[in-house]
């Protein structure tokens, strides 16, 4: 093969000019340069060995994994104990209150005739008693001179005694309207917020009829509904730990198992604490994850669920998935994820025990991995 410089004397005409021989001398630059073989190959890419292992299941413990939702430890829905309709409501939801704060007003026009009723009902019965006792008296001096019979002066007796009890009533129903007249406001039983409003400046309020609703901010729990089938298990677990919604993992300061179970779920109330200091960003109605892992189980009852450590796990948004040994190299398969521990993770559907996978899967996901 001639080179470039032979290529370009042997094209060039014996009197140069160098206008003629530009042409000439890149056409044969172009030739050598597509010339077959003056290309040179560029070297195979040096593989990428990454180190598998088989999957393992784990039998002597098990885990679970419920949905809980957070709830205030202190919670108290506020109800009117008069009728009538709310004239002011001082508050909106969202609000913090003080304890003994007004937070509602109901028109109390119809407490205030009440209470002037009992009133009128007081003096009445407090004369009819002063006349029963005048009349005991002049009848025990008639009776006393004989001209009146034992029977005329036991029924003064027994009327001057109806007197006495009238104006007990009367007076106690002098007191209990007062007392009702107290209703027409509604004030906080504690420092608090108000969850919800459920009426409105003009409603008909009503006795049991709720106002609003009221929460202690910072002290929370999970309430999760466990199995009937599932309860033995959650009760021998020997870590519970609540997934908040920013993913940290906190153990409750406090876990009670209500006794009774729902008869058409047929599910199991526990109630969680958790700690001040862990709640202070969170808000009632947010839903959580509880998990009960490290509950020994019976040699019957044991189940075989795979197990992974957490470098072999690809996690990408809403993707979980590892990377599955084949012949020519790795092949990405998603799997579902369930609970750690112990360093780690269980896979609930995508693998099998005994497969072969990558120990980390972003060295495996880089070009020109092989096992």
């Amino acid at each position: 093969m001639h080179s470039i410089m032979e290529i370009a004397e042997m094209s060039t005409p014996a009197a140069p000019d160098r206008r003629a021989v530009l042409p000439w001398l890149a056409g044969a630059l172009l030739l050598a340069a597509t010339w077959p073989g003056a290309r040179a190959q560029p070297a195979a890419a040096a593989g990428l060995t990454v180190p598998t292992l088989t999957v393992q299941a784990s039998r002597d413990t098990a885990s679970l994994s419920l949905d809980g939702t957070l709830e205030p430890q202190r919670q108290a829905v506020l109800a009117a104990q008069a009728a009538g309709s709310v004239r002011e409501l001082t508050v909106r939801a969202g609000d913090r209150v003080r304890a003994g704060q007004v937070i509602a007003r109901i028109d109390a026009r119809s407490a205030e005739a009440g209470v002037a009723q009992s009133e009128a009902g007081v003096v009445q019965a407090d004369a009819n008693l002063r006349n029963a006792r005048t009349q005991l008296e002049r009848t025990r001096e008639l009776r006393a001179q004989g001209y009146i019979s034992q029977a005329a002066l036991d029924a003064a007796e027994n009327q001057f005694r109806a007197a006495e009890a009238g104006l007990a009533q009367a007076r106690a129903g002098r007191r209990q309207a007062t007392l009702g007249q107290d209703f027409t406001s509604v004030a906080a039983p504690f420092d608090g917020v108000v969850l919800a409003t459920h009426l409105d400046a003009g409603d008909l309020a009503a006795p049991g009829r709720p106002v609003l609703t009221l929460y202690a901010p910072g002290a929370l729990r999970t309430s999760v509904q466990v199995p009937a089938s599932q309860a033995t298990q959650a009760r021998a677990a020997r870590q519970v730990e609540i997934e908040l919604p920013d993913g940290r993992r906190v153990a409750p300061v406090r876990r009670a198992e209500l006794p009774g179970a729902d008869p058409v779920a047929q599910t199991v109330e526990w109630r969680l604490d958790l700690a001040p200091g862990d709640a202070t960003d969170l808000r009632p109605g947010r839903t959580v994850r509880v998990h009960f892992s490290g509950a020994e189980l019976a040699p019957t009852g044991a189940r075989s669920v795979p197990t992974v450590p957490a470098a072999a796990l690809l996690r990408r948004g809403e993707l979980t998935a590892v990377y599955v040994v084949r012949e020519n190299g790795f092949v990405l398969r998603q799997v579902r994820a369930g609970a750690s521990h112990g360093g780690r993770t269980e896979v609930l559907a995508g693998l099998k025990t005994g497969e072969r996978i990558a120990a980390d899967a972003v060295r495996a996901g880089l070009a020109g991995a092989r096992p």
